[in-house]
């Protein structure tokens, strides 16, 4: 078997850095596994094997590490199963599914109840089944219509309500204790009406309700996982809180065990680090419930029913039961289900969420409609042509979620690193309590637990592990928006290192639509007449440029006349006659072999191919008759997106098959700096080595005939048309026809780049600045022993500001202004001044 077959799936309990690598190694170490990912931010693994994988494999792995896979259950509605054998095989076919842990079939009913890993889609499910020659669907209730339960919603509720308990119980040990110490009052108070033995039994009851209720978690997994050898972050929370707690339960109840110096209690210390990490990661969850709001935004553009047509009844059902061939009534304002082709009305469709260009398109019969955009005031038929998993909008949010789950190479360093911190933060803080002990002023054994406790809570590896995914979800995220797709997730930090960007001319920098400019006659001739001839004629060709000419003369409302003979000459044009009269058509050449003079519109055509126009002339019964310009207009996007590539210093070629003066004349018009022209299809390969000797190259092309460079080059950008996103050559795919998303593509890979390095400057930096003083290094010198209340705030601290900054990547503005994106690019008519 090929190593490409690819489970993902839910992660539950990771929190830091260290437990995304003991996660990724027990997934590689599994038989048949190729590679695992990890991400922290979406709680997420990513796993690539041989196909011989079994889930179970996968969860009893993950159980013995204390990480448990997020698991979901499915119910399918199953047709045409008939007796026992048919049973048989539709369960086979569910159990072969990967990710799947149990399917259970029942033929009185015709339902299946599959147990699987939460990262199965029922559709796929329901495919299977299908596929086997069961017919089968997800069951839908009553309450179908009902949006699935939130897990991060649900997670969050919990962290609420744990918080608020844990500060209710810490409150009254943080007044009793601290209160005492800071206000002689109160300590007076404590000392008369409650004794300070009483105090410290209070104080041990209402702690001992934090550690085992609302701290429960952090002594599930941490000691566990210090047990095997592989500690984690709540490992040292563990540590360092039932140290403190321990230290103190001894103070009350059996102080003879301490130097008399060294009877203090800390259990305010431990109730407060549980409430402090605790509130960091009530913080954290609501954080990263918002990176995920583009993937949110992308599933609430699909509708959860529609209005389907079948055996002449119509009635609403839920877009799960639309199956291809369907037909889908759209009323005026609706939001079109599924993909489709209008069979019958007319309307104009908003598809801004879809390709970000806020024009609304024109549909009517035999046009196609994309599901997820919203009908305007008119009322259309469609019959559904992709549903399900293979809608435009389902590949979107699969690109999006691959792009936000994807690891790029600089998190490979973080790995690294994270593998040994937690174990060199245990020794340091050993070595912490060693030396306190060995060397430090009286209280030692006090210095010594102040000291090592510290160090153990400011060192939570939790900041490092965030550091890089919640940028890339909400940087992919924000990217989406702008109608930027990142297919490979690496491309958003290759992005950032490109030199030069060619484009690819025709469909790129231009319509892709010639269209006639000019048709310009000789004195005396018939204007109109010439015209209809030249159409006529034209009508029989196929080319670019000849149906250019045909739909310039309807334009102007010009009948084309039919020749009563054609002929096609190769490389030079074409001779038609009718009337009697023998036309030519063609480029200078076929002038010249003709023996035809151009005279004075030679100087014309000259003109004309200087502004980047293909010039023809025509001749009629062996004399001059007119010369014709077509052109194929520049995007109106075109001029501010490279103004905005220049600005962000970057080298933008071009690279045609068009003449080189023609070329260059659409190079002058745009300012671009370097153009290669006259090149074949097949010479784009090797057009793009030659502009990566001075630096990695990004080619930008229509992702139709392009293919071979879009894969060819560092990084590779098709610009989709919003019903064709799945272009597989490319890197990065732009959902509009606009190319203001090109330089839209490059700020987000720099500004998320940029903020993913702000992120571990300051999460390894933090680390790097406060463990040392943690472990009292400025004691010597001013007296200073950082109170581990203050470390758990530090280190809380961290890990929201890691979030909050990614989170500022939602406000990046698009690179090209909105008034350049939003202009149609619409192909201009012939001017006036030529007709």
């Amino acid at each position: 078997m090929s190593d490409d077959a690819i489970l993902k799936l839910g992660v539950e309990g990771m929190s830091c850095a260290s437990c995304v690598g003991r996660v990724e190694r027990a997934l590689k170490a599994l038989p048949g596994v190729a590679g695992a990912e990890v991400n922290l931010a979406t709680e997420t693994a990513t796993i690539r094997h041989d196909g011989s994988l079994p889930a179970t494999a996968v969860t009893e792995a993950l159980a013995d590490l204390g990480y448990p896979a997020r698991l979901a259950e499915t119910v399918l509605e199953i047709d045409d199963m008939s007796c026992a054998s048919c049973v048989g095989r539709v369960e086979r076919a569910l159990a072969a599914v990967p990710g799947v842990l149990s399917a259970n079939v029942n033929l009185a009913s015709s339902r299946a109840m599959l147990r699987h890993l939460d990262g199965v889609a029922p559709a796929d499910l329901a495919a299977a089944a299908t596929q086997a020659g069961y017919p089968a669907r997800p069951h839908r209730d009553a309450a179908d219509n009902a949006p699935a339960p939130d897990r991060k919603a649900g997670e969050i509720a919990t962290l609420r309500r744990d918080l608020i308990l844990a500060a209710i119980l810490a409150l009254p040990v943080f007044l009793l204790e601290m209160g005492g110490h800071m206000i002689l009052a109160v300590h007076h108070w404590i000392a008369h009406n409650i004794g300070a033995q009483n105090s410290w039994m209070l104080q041990f009851a209402l702690t001992t309700l934090v550690l085992i209720g609302p701290g429960r978690l952090f002594y599930a997994k941490g000691f566990p996982a210090l047990l095997k050898g592989a500690p984690d972050m709540n490992s040292l929370v563990a540590i360092g809180t039932s140290a403190a707690w321990a230290f103190s339960t001894v103070a009350t109840f059996a102080p003879g065990l301490l130097p008399e110096t060294s009877r203090a209690v800390y259990f305010e210390a431990a109730a407060v680090i549980v409430v402090l990490i605790l509130l960091g990661r009530f913080l954290e969850a609501r954080a990263k419930g918002r990176t995920g709001e583009a993937i949110a935004r992308l599933v609430g553009l699909q509708p959860r029913v529609a209005r389907v047509e079948r055996h002449g009844e119509v009635r609403e059902r839920p877009i799960g039961e639309i199956v291809a061939g369907d037909l889908v009534h759209v009323r005026p304002g609706e939001k079109i289900a599924v993909d489709g082709q209008v069979v019958s009305g007319a309307s104009w469709v908003d598809e801004s969420m879809i390709t970000g260009e806020p024009v609304p398109v024109e549909k009517q019969a035999g046009t196609e409609v994309t599901g997820g955009t919203v009908n305007g005031n008119g009322a259309l038929v469609f019959r559904a042509t992709r549903v399900g998993a293979d809608t435009v909008l389902s590949q979107i949010i699969r690109m999006v979620e691959a792009a936000q789950g994807a690891r790029l190479p600089i998190q490979d360093l973080v790995n690294r690193v994270t593998m040994y911190f937690v174990p060199a933060v245990l020794v340091v803080a050993l070595a912490t309590v060693g030396l306190w002990l060995a060397f430090g002023p009286e209280p030692r054994l006090t210095h010594a637990l102040v000291a090592g406790v510290a160090v153990l809570i400011i060192a939570c590896p939790c900041a490092m592990g965030l550091a890089t995914p919640v940028s890339i979800m909400v940087g992919t995220g924000r990217a989406a928006e702008l109608g930027v797709l990142f297919r490979k997730g690496d491309a958003l930090q290759s992005l950032q290192g490109v030199a030069t960007v060619a484009l690819d001319k025709t469909g790129t920098l231009t319509e892709g639509r010639p269209v006639l400019t000019h048709f310009e006659t000789a004195p005396g001739v018939d204007r109109a007449r010439l015209l209809a001839l030249v159409a006529g004629a034209e009508d029989r060709s196929e080319h670019p440029i000849a149906r250019a000419i045909v739909e310039g003369a309807r334009n102007e409302g010009i009948a084309p006349i039919a020749p009563d003979g054609f002929e096609a000459l190769t490389g030079l044009g074409i001779q038609a006659e009718t009337g009697g009269q023998r036309l030519l058509i063609g480029a200078a050449r076929l002038m010249d072999r003709e023996g035809i003079a151009t005279g004075a519109l030679q100087a014309r055509a000259e003109a004309l191919a200087a502004e980047g126009r293909s010039a023809l002339f025509a001749a009629l019964d062996g004399r001059i008759a007119a010369v014709i310009a077509v052109s194929d207009p520049i995007k109106d996007s075109a001029h501010a997106a490279i103004a905005d590539l220049h600005a962000q210093g970057l080298k933008v070629a071009m690279i045609t098959g068009d003449g080189r003066r023609t070329a260059e004349a659409v190079a002058r018009r745009l300012g671009i700096d370097e153009v290669v022209a006259e090149v074949m299809p097949d010479g784009k390969v090797e057009a793009l080595r030659r502009l990566g000797e001075h630096g990695p190259v990004a080619f930008v092309g229509d992702g139709i005939n392009d293919a071979p460079a879009l894969a060819s080059a560092d990084v590779g950008i098709a610009i989709g048309t919003g019903t064709d996103v799945a272009i597989e050559s490319a890197d990065v795919v732009l959902m509009g026809s606009g190319l203001g998303a090109v330089a839209d593509a490059f700020a987000v890979s720099r500004a998320t780049m940029r903020n993913i390095r702000q992120n571990l400057f300051w999460a390894f930096g933090y680390n790097t600045a406060l463990i040392p003083v943690a472990a009292g290094l400025l004691y010597p010198l001013n007296g200073m022993l950082l109170s581990p209340i203050l470390a758990a705030g530090a280190m809380a601290l961290s890990s929201v500001f890691v979030l909050t900054n990614a989170l500022r990547l939602r406000r990046l503005r698009p690179a090209t202004p909105q008034p350049a994106r939003q202009r149609g690019d619409e192909p201009r008519p012939v001017p006036a001044a030529a007709q």
